[in-house]
């Protein structure tokens, strides 16, 4: 029955990607869905390509073992979300249309700069191939040990390639409608299926006073005090760290192209609404997980010895549901996964695609050909992280985290100042993107006993070295500060 729930779902998600292989007909469908996707499809893509296995596995991991003041990153989380869409979403959709119909991040980077020698391009394109190959990796390692906590005969390599010719499947034949349209079905799953359990848990062990009286034995005060993390108070910095990863949101670019790729500026507000009510729901029900996932091991095992507290969900799942269920449950664990992993993937291919090959005068290759070449270039890549996956140790969750700074980093002031200055100029990008790179590096290879993330002191110095760089140097040519104008009164031609 288990097997049976993931062959169903399997099935949906290739079906999906079949649909659109005949519906993609160029790079802006392939990169960017010909920016018609609507509003609904867009936010809970966006959302689910974002959360990845830390929402069913991470999250409520974390809070089992220490508490609810793990709940800080995901509080960041939801702020960081909502204030991208806010003050990012509108201004990138069209000021991406205006900078010469961008199709990526980078591609957007160097039209806003008039960077003709392709500069922001090149390092903007290294930087997302580099941690977007540990990132999907990590996604084929988190879909291995899913299959094999479900069906614990197959060896891990098998299960890791199972997930990565699933991923590759869909992405490779619909491109970026067949990646959203599935992370739009697997966000839904993964919301229902995140509510879902904590009740059934709750329920189970007959109602939250039962719950509460539980956790009065998980061996230390103040577990349910959102100020306190394993019975310590928490200080102002580690709040404030946990809190700062909701600056990411400015610079990621698997989520920045949701943005671009809405059909109409104005619909950016029904999307922000539909993000903000997923993500507040998702994140509060991950997070009850942990909470009576504790106090269901208190009740029924006594003790943790030995237990993984990242399995919890799994756990539960297998054992207060009947097998068909437990199945489609243990399927919005691979949702969670798959709908980070393929985000990540497209985005990297387009990377070395669109804007290296692509924009190079020594290729003169047509946009048929280039969709061909990036549908290889998603099976290399793939390769590339599966052998990381297979081989590359237990670093790779931790790169993951450091990605996100580094991405954070790197593309967040920059974007930032890109679409609120009309002052900013080439060098200030430049030096901007580059420090914020470098101090992650840095700062984790340095600094990373002093508790405070890494994102933090990157984001404003990044920020500040652009401001200073791009005043010390000569103001962007006329051509630059006349689209930027153009940019924010643009409005969408009506469809025909």
């Amino acid at each position: 029955m288990v097997l049976l729930a993931f062959i169903i779902y399997f099935i949906v998600v290739l079906a999906i990607g079949f649909v659109f292989y005949n519906k993609t007909s160029d790079m802006s469908d392939y990169f960017l869905g010909g920016r018609q996707m609507n509003p609904y499809v867009t936010a809970i893509s966006a959302q689910a390509s974002d959360m990845s296995s830390w929402l069913l596995m991470g999250l409520p991991g974390a809070v089992m073992v220490a508490g609810l003041g793990e709940a800080w990153i995901g509080i960041g989380l939801a702020i960081g979300s909502y204030s991208a869409w806010l003050f990012i979403a509108k201004k990138l959709r069209k000021h991406s249309v205006v900078a010469g119909n961008s199709l990526t991040i980078p591609e957007f980077f160097s039209n806003r700069y008039k960077d003709e020698k392709g500069y922001l391009r090149l390092i903007s394109a290294v930087v997302i191939l580099f941690f977007f190959v540990i990132y999907v990796a990590s996604g084929f390692e988190g879909c291995g040990i899913i299959f094999q906590t479900v069906f614990p005969e197959i060896p891990l390599s098998i299960c890791m390639a199972i997930g990565a010719v699933i991923i590759i499947a869909y992405t490779f034949m619909g491109g970026y409608k067949a990646v959203c349209w599935t992370d739009f079905v697997q966000g839904l799953l993964m919301v229902v299926v995140v509510v879902v359990v904590p009740l059934a848990t709750m329920g189970h062990l007959g109602g939250w006073e039962n719950v509460s009286s539980a956790l009065d034995q998980v061996g230390f005060d103040e577990y349910l005090n959102l100020f306190y993390n394993s019975g310590t108070a928490m200080s102002a910095v580690a709040i404030i760290s946990l809190l700062a990863w909701g600056l990411g949101y400015f610079g990621m670019p698997h989520i920045l192209v949701r943005y671009m790729s809405i059909r109409n500026p104005e619909e950016i507000k029904v999307a922000r609404r539909v993000s903000l009510v997923w993500i507040v729901i998702a994140l509060a029900a991950a997070i009850m997980i942990g909470v009576v996932g504790r106090a269901y091991f208190i009740s029924e095992a006594g003790t943790m010895d030995g237990f993984d507290p990242e399995h919890i969900f799994i756990r539960l799942a297998g054992d207060l549901f009947p097998s068909l269920i437990a199945g489609f449950l243990f399927a919005a664990v691979m949702a969670a996964i798959m709908s980070t992993a393929d985000s990540q993937l497209l985005v990297a291919s387009s990377s070395i695609t669109n804007d290296i090959l692509g924009k190079s005068e020594r290729f003169n290759l047509s946009e048929s050909a280039l969709m061909w070449i990036s549908r290889g270039i998603v099976i290399l890549i793939s390769i590339l992280a599966l052998i990381l996956a297979l081989y590359g140790g237990d670093n790779i969750m931790g790169l993951v985290s450091y990605a996100w700074a580094g991405f954070g980093a790197a593309f967040g002031p920059l974007m930032i100042l890109s679409l609120f200055w009309k002052r900013m100029n080439l060098q200030g990008a430049i030096a901007s993107m580059v420090v914020g790179a470098v101090v992650i590096v840095l700062w984790e290879s340095f600094m990373a006993s002093t508790g405070i993330y890494s994102l933090l002191p990157g984001f404003f110095i990044a920020l500040i070295v652009g401001v200073v760089i791009a005043l010390a140097t000569p103001g962007p040519s006329k051509e630059i500060e006349d689209e930027f104008d153009a940019a924010q009164v643009y409005e969408e031609p009506m469809q025909q």
